[in-house]
């Protein structure tokens, strides 16, 4: 994915990506509006795909004519920087998705400001979590780790989904860095608090709540406050709130390189610090505007009073005001547009959808968060005469055509929807849904059941459930169910995979998938490592041969590897020394105790690789580099067993770079 990635903003083509999850309905609209020239995809998710030009990547085919291709790095594409680099589609109140063009102007001067403030180099490696490249800040996870050096980590779908195999891959791979939603983030720092313990955390897509932020500080996390819509290129706002200390929301921070921020009155007149206004944005993050949608552009992106003769600025929708030392408060959205778990939707859309079931008269669409934390899309129906609806029906129909997170939670069916004195929608006084109803008569029949019930009523922070009931239905979500397989795993001692909860949502089919997974091998515990290791059968045998022959170059393995350009030695040698570091064997020595050797590792810091330089000429090289070798004895019990040399060639710019490593570091495996 990456690499295609990369490959397209190498032609100097825009991409648009496409979440292979989306419904096929989304999925032809979105090919039909924007009408890309070539659909780069694999096998097994090009079923269902209608377009002329269809490039299957895992495909035989295209195997084969990469590897004809010629062996020669491509140039660059020009091209402008107001070109479009990337199009991204966002929720529609029209029930159609719109599709937003940011330029690479746009992108160039966001990764800039972004690693001026967080400085990645070699030594990071970020976990990329988000969940779909169709997300827009997907885009600082791809551009900004590769561009300056450091590592980026691909987490699969059901691992992000998994706090369990997700913290074992965060603590494996040693992240440094990591951008998440605040939702994430709760589930990690609640539950392994080990491994988000001194990361640098950025946080964006949803408000952060003052209680995540005080968890994340007391684990000495540097955490990163961001803020911005998809119009405007990502992120258009960031505070460094590590050392943030009030009772109060953390502020979203000021505006990254090139960018303004307004706060205006409905007069678009500046309004006053402490006063609460709209938010604009403007400068070289805000995009071209909506693919075709030029009468939506022109009502969002507008003629920016305060700067020069031509510039726009992008209408947020969120209200904001200015704190006295320059930074801003996000209060709330202005419209009907809200984020949950990260997801940017239009109410609009999910009523504009739910509006096409024959059984609906009318709709309302709500975010309700009854229960700190937790956030529930809720829809309000009025059935037509005479019909009858059940929630699960509904969600399944909505389901069919929106993606996942734009499900309703919850579906409460009302004979009539309040109105305010005016006509319009009253909708503070639409009533919370009864979620503890028990859709089912059916009880507990066995005791894996009455606590699996009881798990589930925990986690969706209801007083009871049947065991008929869908999780789903309840209210619950990926994150959710995520919180309940640990519970499970804690209580019952069943490891089940997402997809099993995904498949069988009812506490009676959930139940009988507990036996089989209760057969699982116990999570491995790491132990201490003890001071003196015993050698292998292979390392036995050649440490035998080395005591026979006593000091030899026989078993060592040499590389020999011909450096251009001007070498750099310091940085030579700090990178020898970061992999001595990483690798426990290369610092491992070998003394007698009573006899019997055995395995001790050095602690990095008394171990400094050395480089031994030579200089020579073409005439003399292989000689010496055979002498070299040659004279290359390890003494087991003190020395360590690598040795790095190298020489450089008198009348031309070549090094030649060899090392030797006895084979009993490697137990007779040669490492590439």
């Amino acid at each position: 994915m990456v690499v295609s990635l990369l490959a397209v903003v190498k032609t100097g083509a825009a991409y648009l990506p496409l979440d292979p999850d989306y419904p096929n309905d989304r999925v032809a609209y979105m090919l039909e509006d924007a009408k890309p020239a070539c659909l780069l995809t694999v096998k097994e998710t090009a079923d269902g795909l209608d377009h002329p030009h269809i490039v299957q990547l895992d495909d035989s085919t295209v195997h084969q004519d990469i590897a004809d291709s010629p062996h020669i790095n491509p140039a660059w594409s020009e091209g402008s920087p107001h070109h479009p680099a990337y199009i991204l589609y966002t929720s529609g109140s029209t029930g159609k998705p719109k599709g937003v063009v940011v330029t690479k102007r746009n992108v160039i001067n966001f990764i800039l400001s972004m690693q001026d403030s967080f400085l990645l180099d070699q030594k990071d490696q970020l976990l990329a979590v988000t969940t779909t490249i169709a997300f827009d800040i997907s885009g600082l996870e791809m551009f900004l780790p590769l561009l300056h050096g450091a590592a980026i980590l691909l987490a699969k779908k059901e691992t992000i989904q998994e706090p369990a195999k997700l913290s074992d891959m965060i603590r494996s791979h040693h992240v440094t860095i990591m951008q998440a939603t605040p939702t994430l983030w709760h589930a990690l720092a609640d539950e392994y608090p080990d491994v988000v313990t001194g990361m640098r955390v950025l946080v964006g897509g949803e408000a952060l709540p003052a209680s995540l932020l005080h968890t994340l500080q007391s684990l000495q996390c540097d955490i990163t406050n961001l803020y911005g819509p998809t119009e405007t290129t990502i992120w258009s706002t960031m505070e460094n709130v590590t050392a943030h200390r009030e009772n109060s929301g953390p502020a979203i921070g000021k505006p990254i390189w090139n960018t303004s921020i307004y706060i205006l009155d409905e007069g678009l007149n500046p309004v006053p610090a402490g006063s609460i206004g709209e938010l604009y944005i403007a400068g070289e993050g805000v995009s071209r505007g909506y693919l075709g949608r030029y009468d939506l552009t022109a009502e969002r992106f507008v003629a920016d009073p305060f700067g020069t003769k031509g510039t726009r600025m992008y209408r947020t929708g969120d209200l904001a005001r200015w704190r006295e030392d320059g930074s801003i408060d996000y209060i709330s959205r202005a419209d009907h547009q809200i984020k949950i778990r990260g997801f940017r939707i239009e109410l609009g859309e999910i009523e504009t959808v739910m509006m096409q079931h024959q059984a609906i008269k009318h709709t309302s669409v709500i975010v309700r968060e009854d229960q700190p934390g937790q956030q529930l899309l809720c829809a309000y129906v009025v059935l037509t005469d005479r019909s009858s609806l059940h929630p699960s029906e509904l969600r399944q129909f909505v389901a069919a055509l929106l993606p996942d997170y734009m499900v309703p939670s919850a579906v409460v069916v009302l004979p009539e929807l309040p109105l305010t004195p005016n006509g319009k929608i009253d909708r503070k006084a639409l009533p919370a849904p009864n979620m503890s109803l028990v859709s089912s008569e059916r009880t507990p029949r066995t005791p894996q059941e009455d606590m699996l019930c009881s798990l589930f009523a925990e986690t969706l922070g209801l007083s009871q459930i049947g065991i008929d009931d869908s999780f789903f239905d309840l209210g619950g979500h990926s994150l959710l169910a995520a919180r309940l397989l640990r519970r499970i795993r804690d209580t019952l001692g069943a490891d089940l995979s997402m997809s099993t909860i995904f498949e069988s949502p009812r506490v009676a089919e959930l139940a009988q998938h507990i036996d089989k997974a209760k057969d699982i091998r116990p999570p491995l515990q790491v132990e201490d490592k003890p001071d003196e290791i015993p050698l292998s059968f292979a390392q036995k045998r050649l440490w035998f041969l080395h005591c026979l022959e006593g000091p030899s170059p026989t078993y060592n393995i040499p590389l020999v590897i011909q450096l251009t350009g001007r070498l750099d030695q310091t940085a030579l040698i700090g990178a020898l020394a970061d992999i001595t570091e990483k690798h426990e064997t290369l610092r491992t020595i070998f003394p007698n105790k009573n006899g019997m050797p055995r395995q001790v590792i050095l602690h990095p810091k008394s171990v400094q690789p050395e480089l031994h330089v030579t200089a020579s000429s073409d005439q003399q090289i292989e000689n010496q580099l055979n002498e070299a070798i040659l004279a290359i004895a390890f003494r087991l019990k003190k020395n360590l067993h690598f040795e790095l040399n190298y020489s450089r060639l008198m009348q031309t710019d070549p090094y030649c770079f060899y090392c030797c490593i006895t084979s009993l570091v490697t137990a007779g495996h040669l490492h590439h």
